[in-house]
């Protein structure tokens, strides 16, 4: 972007950023909105919370600024920074629900990052962004190299420094980082991590804005379904596959690997455990920074989900109002046959003036042949035996009635939520191995069930590897009171938080 004046002057009328920093409401907006979203790293929140969290910060800086500093209520200074002149809240209605929800935009995000970095930082790290910026040239090189040759001298010069490595680390010779380098690592590894949190955020503002784009083409689409689909789809497809679409489907794809989440996990944990890091007390918020991920990740899904509804009711209304007409056309057939089949039997017409009408002669001669009719054949009377009732009494097992399983799926569900207090994730092996099946098969399956209805009740999700198979046993009891042990195989289940 040119940054002419024309350029600039067009951004400080129109750009929500720009506008926020020029507010004299400008600390404490930023303030706030800092504290009930980035800190936090909630996503959305509603009216009655928002309200709740601002009349407190309000009551707070009113007992030092005077009451006369910040007048209005806390709802009257949410609706005006949602305004659309405003642009620094997103207001909107969630889907099943006539609650009012808030949002940030990414404008609002931008300005609050930037007012971060103004502040004086005691440490600024450029041997790691150096590493990082040759490192990606290298990448690009050799991403981008035809030629085999200079391909496979590359592989052979990492493979030579990588045996060096491996001679020098059997002589017992360890390259270690110090403190600084270290801290100069983690640092990078913080922003660049906050910063992919924002990104979540401009993402889904995209695929919002296509799906805003949708709804009002289908409100004013007046021609063909298959051309309004074909536009829609173009759409879709050109955010899809652009860079940022492209860019954030590997993510999400390499995110969603369990491998790499466990990988994630205790390669942070370890980091998080050095004595050099632990003296720069980073944000507890870190150590599940790819759990934030996966949530903002989520709702970036739902927006694309949402698209997708919309083009169903679109085809189902469609489909609805064609059926309709073609009622209307029968209807209005079979009336103007009536209409005139009276009119043609009465007296209002005569012979020589009979409406035009068309008549439609027969496809084929009726031909019955006499022999083919069937012939007459008596019907059969039933014989009722004449036989004396008498009573007795069956012997017959009436346990079976009362013998059946009933599973507790609440029991089951609380399990699962008191596990994962404990731990972020769980699989459904370590879950029957604390607490053994004593129903069998049945109980199993409860498990599976309550992994597939993802409710707000459990408060857990699940995820399956398709390539881990696992193995869960019971004990069963035989109708011979003998016990024997069976076992399921299945692939690897994990809850998650």
């Amino acid at each position: 972007m040119s940054l002419d004046y024309q350029t600039l002057d067009s951004l400080r009328q129109s750009h929500p950023a720009w506008r926020l920093l020029a507010s004299p409401h400008a600390p404490l907006i930023a303030s706030f909105l800092h504290s009930a979203y980035i800190t936090p790293n909630v996503r959305i929140l509603s009216q009655a919370d928002l309200t709740e969290v601002l009349e407190d910060e309000l009551f707070n800086i009113r007992e030092f600024t005077g009451p006369e500093s910040f007048p209005k209520s806390a709802t009257d200074y949410l609706n005006d920074w949602a305004a659309p002149e405003k642009g620094w809240l997103r207001k909107f209605y969630k889907q099943d629900s006539d609650e009012i929800q808030f949002d940030l935009t990414p404008a609002t995000e931008k300005a609050i990052s930037w007012l971060a970095s103004l502040s004086e930082r005691s440490f600024v790290g450029t041997e790691s962004r150096l590493l990082t910026l040759f490192d990606l040239l290298k990448q690009l090189h050799s991403g981008s190299t035809e030629d085999p040759e200079i391909r496979l001298q590359e592989l052979k010069k990492q493979r030579t420094e990588l045996d060096n490595e491996i001679n020098q680390v059997e002589l017992g010779n360890l390259s270690l980082l110090d403190d600084t380098a270290l801290r100069d690592r983690f640092m990078q590894f913080t922003q660049q991590a906050n910063d992919l949190l924002s990104d979540f955020r401009e993402v889904e503002h995209n695929f919002r804005n296509l799906d805003r784009s949708v709804r009002e083409s289908i409100a004013q689409w007046q021609g063909e379904k298959g051309k309004l689909l074909e536009e829609i789809m173009g759409e879709r497809d050109a955010i899809a596959g652009s860079d940022q679409g492209n860019s954030f489907r590997a993510f999400w794809d390499f995110l969603m690997s369990p491998k790499r989440q466990e990988e994630f996990t205790e390669l942070l944990d370890q980091v998080l455990s050095l004595p050099a890091i632990t003296e720069l007390k980073p944000d507890q918020r870190t150590r599940r920074i790819h759990y934030d991920w996966l949530e903002a990740g989520e709702h970036t899904q739902r927006t694309v989900a949402r698209l997708s509804q919309q083009l169903r009711r679109f085809l189902d209304d469609q489909a609805w109002l064609e059926n309709r007409r073609i009622m209307d056309v029968l209807h209005n057939i079979e009336s103007k046959t009536l209409e005139f089949r009276d009119s043609l039997f009465s007296n209002r017409f005569s012979p020589q003036n009979v409406p035009d009408f068309m008549f439609i002669d027969a496809a084929s001669a009726s031909i019955d042949i006499p022999m083919e009719r069937p012939l007459y054949s008596p019907p059969l009377k039933t014989h009722i035996a004449n036989i004396q009732l008498e009573t007795g009494v069956e012997e017959v097992d009436s346990s079976a009635l009362f013998s059946q399983v009933v599973i507790n799926k609440m029991a089951i569900a609380g399990h699962i939520r008191q596990s994962l207090q404990l731990k972020s994730q769980i699989t459904l092996a370590d879950l029957c191995h604390s607490r053994p099946l004593t129903q069998g098969l049945a109980e199993l399956i409860a498990y599976l069930e309550l992994a597939g209805n993802q409710s707000d009740t459990n408060r857990f999700k699940f995820l399956v590897d398709e390539s881990v198979e696992e193995k869960i046993s019971w004990q069963c009891v035989n109708a011979s009171k003998s016990v024997t042990r069976q076992t399921a195989r299945l692939p690897r289940v994990i809850f998650l938080r």
